[in-house]
């Protein structure tokens, strides 16, 4: 979009990108930064250190096994499971929309809701729901749950996605 720089709301910067593919399909991706190698060595060597430490004592090596084990399936599941790269939603007007998340390992999982399903794509931290019209919202789908854009960047998609419903 342009150069507006935008952040999560934790303060770390993030990109948002818009494509206009049409004038009634737009896809949006919010792009994270990648794995900081700093971190990865820091959480690994902190876990040694006290695995060390503990083996120093015990003489027990099982403790450093652990460790290793523990540092590495922590790692093969934080990138496979948590760690999200990128989000992206396309809104295709007639058609649905599609939320994409790609994360760290290469693993992708996308959610398609056709366009006769959506009422509406609203910014709101609450969701209220008539408990005499249950139906009426019958389910409410996130977006950009990892990334968790501030207002500016929301606000951005928003007023796009608005066009294309409208």
């Amino acid at each position: 979009m342009e150069d507006e720089v935008y952040t999560d709301i934790n303060g770390k910067s993030i990109t948002l990108e818009c494509q206009k593919h049409c004038s009634f399909c737009r896809e949006f991706t919010v792009s994270t930064p990648k794995v900081s190698i700093g971190k990865v060595m820091a959480y690994t060597c902190s876990v040694w250190l006290v695995a060390y430490t503990v083996f120093f004592f015990t003489e027990n090596t099982a403790v450093l096994t652990g460790a290793i084990l523990l540092t590495l399936v922590g790692m093969m599941l934080h990138i496979h499971l948590v760690k999200v790269d990128h989000e992206s939603v396309l809104i295709i007007g007639s058609v649905g929309i599609q939320v994409s998340s790609s994360y760290a390992s290469g693993r992708e999982t996308s959610t398609f809701i056709e366009m006769s399903q959506v009422k509406d794509v609203a910014i709101n931290e609450t969701i209220y729901m008539d408990p005499s019209a249950p139906d009426d919202v019958s389910r409410v789908v996130p977006l950009f749950q990892s990334s968790k854009p501030r207002l500016n960047c929301l606000v951005k998609v928003y007023r796009s996605c608005q066009e294309i419903l409208s």
